[in-house]
């Protein structure tokens, strides 16, 4: 698979999210399956794999999806690049010497789940209102320095935000969320991320299945671990009223012998040269098909064909690209 850049760090150019081994979709996959997909993953050419710290903590424990990339990498540690995420929870510090211990041991933590001596991408997962966000970056810096970072990252998060940050420690990726149905980042966020070189990592950029075609308005989020059951346009109503983009994009996938989902992912590969996407899929053949996006290529006429369609249709339901840790789900999506 062909590599890109976030900032200094190379990578496929599709990654992988690896949140439903262990939470997010309903019933997870047991250990084995799930360390055996993400060696299919890099057997297919997939060098960038994404967890979180938290991922997992809600029915089990914190670290639960850390440790599984870890133990799938072990053997080709040295050929991939992980990602993982921090929270600041609850009431943290309010000093910058606290808020340095305190983010060496979410590292340390992190670093022992994975495995590993040194994380390549490390993001803070939510900006938390009471951590000035230059704090952060200047830790950051620390841990680059001393080798135990590649580089760092922050995730849901306006350009505001982004350039503070930037200043202070250069950033080698924003992860927001981006699909067809959210393209908030098209405004000011990409742009920014291209002109600075910052990668650009979008999350659910098959808008959690609902472009592949496969989730329906007859689909059971009842798990009480399924997220999708918050999505907003994944509401019975706002997924009848989105179907003009889907039917956009299932006529060009049997035009190119494709699924909808690599025509999903083929339109966000040809948006900009600085953004890598994270499918994310519990499954085997899922994660397959969505790293195959790397060879569904579009032609300019077929790109073109996507954007002035997109243009011209409303879309139901909006979550946005800036949270803070502790908003609750109507806060979602509001300005910096």
């Amino acid at each position: 698979m062909k590599k890109r850049e976030l900032g200094r760090l190379a990578v496929s150019e599709i990654g992988i999210g690896c949140m439903g081994f262990s939470h997010g979709y309903g019933q997870i996959p047991n250990e084995e399956y799930s360390i055996e997909a993400i060696r299919t993953a890099f057997d297919a050419g997939c060098t960038f794999y994404d967890t979180a710290e938290v991922y997992g903590a809600q029915l089990y424990s914190s670290g639960h999806n850390e440790r599984i990339l870890g133990k799938a990498v072990r053997e080709f540690r040295d050929r991939v690049v992980i990602a993982t995420k921090f929270h600041f929870l609850g009431n943290p510090p309010d000093s910058a010497a606290g808020i340095e211990t305190l983010m060496r041991t979410h590292l340390a933590e992190s670093m022992k789940n994975l495995q590993t001596d040194r994380v390549e991408l490390y993001y803070l997962h939510r900006i938390h209102r009471a951590v000035p966000i230059e704090t952060v970056a200047e830790v950051m810096g620390k841990f680059i320095r001393e080798g135990l970072i590649g580089g760092w990252g922050l995730s849901q998060v306006g350009v505001k935000t982004i350039a503070k940050a930037h200043a202070v420690t250069p950033l080698s990726a924003v992860q927001n969320l981006y699909n067809m149905l959210e393209r908030d980042a098209e405004k000011d966020v990409i742009p920014f991320c291209l002109a600075n070189r910052i990668g650009f990592v979008p999350f659910s950029p098959v808008a959690s299945g609902f472009l592949s075609g496969k989730i329906t308005p007859a689909a059971d989020f009842s798990h009480p671990d399924d997220v999708r059951k918050f999505v907003p346009q994944l509401t019975k109503e706002n997924m009848a009223a989105n179907k003009p983009i889907l039917d956009l994009v299932q006529t060009l996938a049997e035009e190119k012998d494709a699924t909808g989902a690599q025509i999903a992912l083929a339109w966000i590969l040809r948006k900009s040269p600085n953004i890598v996407p994270i499918p994310g899929s519990k499954n085997r053949e899922r994660i397959l098909e969505n790293l195959g996006a790397a060879e569904t290529r579009l032609s300019d006429v077929e790109f073109e064909r996507i954007e002035s369609a997109l243009s011209a249709i409303p879309v139901h339901g909006h979550r946005g690209q800036v949270e803070f840790d502790g908003d609750k789900i109507e806060d979602w999506g509001k300005e910096e």
